[in-house]
């Protein structure tokens, strides 16, 4: 199930600065990213690109395209893009030895859909897929970042989150507000908000990765479509998201998109952090 992902991330993502990305762009969106970590504000004039990566603890080929995932998000490499990562680990792995902690059904249905939609044979990791639409190609510095800027200049619904709060009578449950732009695209679609886990650690004791400690960003906890906004009209809506046993809110991430369904193409996204 796995097509082998080679190489360093550190050198592709030396090849993608070689490509026309200066440093200084990465320290100055480094920089933006940090201070923006509470809030939405992190994004500001920014293009919203959703980066999901489909992945597993019981895949020897995922470390790499796992550090390259983390390296998008903290380094930004795009110029005007906003990456909003995702990991996001199937269960097919499950069976090999070891058991992904992280990984679910949801997610391996979600990106059964995709091989459906996008013309794959079979499922496979590490896989990523940028706003819905488009297979990057990791092992090729130069498709990586042609995918990520296409994805940049393709228009986008506005999306905002609200204020992401902890209910004070439970604190496993996260409140706040999405609401967005109309829908310009000539079909309906689905609106989904996911809680993800800021990092996560993991020390491998079974399977291809045993004996690793691997660290992973943003990895998919909750995935909830919480509604559809049809086609010329706004969405707006208050969100209640359940935190699963054991999960440090200040360890989260909130991200609503829009989607045509299928799943298809991305049409508008936004991240947040609950205030600390």
């Amino acid at each position: 199930m796995s097509r082998g992902f080679v190489g360093s991330f550190a050198c592709l993502l030396a090849a993608l600065i070689s490509l026309g990305v200066s440093r200084a762009t990465l320290s100055a969106a480094a920089q933006a990213e940090n201070k923006g970590a509470n809030g939405q504000e992190s994004g500001a004039g920014l293009h919203p690109v959703l980066v999901e990566l489909f992945t597993s603890e019981g895949c020897s080929s995922c470390p790499p395209a796992d550090g390259l995932l983390q390296k998008l998000d903290l380094h930004q490499p795009i110029p005007g893009a906003q990456l909003i990562v995702l990991s996001e680990h199937v269960d097919y792995w499950d069976h090999d030895g070891w058991k992904d902690p992280n990984s679910s059904a949801q997610l391996t249905e979600r990106q059964d859909s995709y091989e459906h939609k996008l013309g794959e044979s079979t499922p496979y990791t590490p896989q990523m897929i940028a706003d819905g639409t488009t297979i990057v190609q990791m092992t090729k510095p130069a498709l990586v970042k042609l995918a990520l800027e296409k994805a940049t200049s393709s228009p986008k619904i506005p999306v905002r989150i609200g204020d992401v709060t902890i209910d004070a009578a439970d604190p496993k449950v996260l409140r706040t507000h999405i609401d967005t732009d109309a829908n310009v695209d000539n079909r309906n679609a689905d609106v989904y908000v996911v809680v993800a886990l800021d990092h996560v650690e993991s020390q491998v004791l079974k399977g291809e990765n045993s004996g690793r400690h691997l660290t992973h960003v943003a990895v998919a906890q909750e995935f909830t479509k919480v509604g559809k906004i049809e086609k010329g009209k706004t969405f707006s809506q208050e969100v209640q998201l359940k935190l699963k046993p054991g999960t440090d809110p200040k360890n989260v991430r909130v991200i609503a998109f829009i989607q045509e369904s299928g799943p298809g193409k991305l049409l508008g996204a936004a991240l947040r952090k609950p205030a600390s």
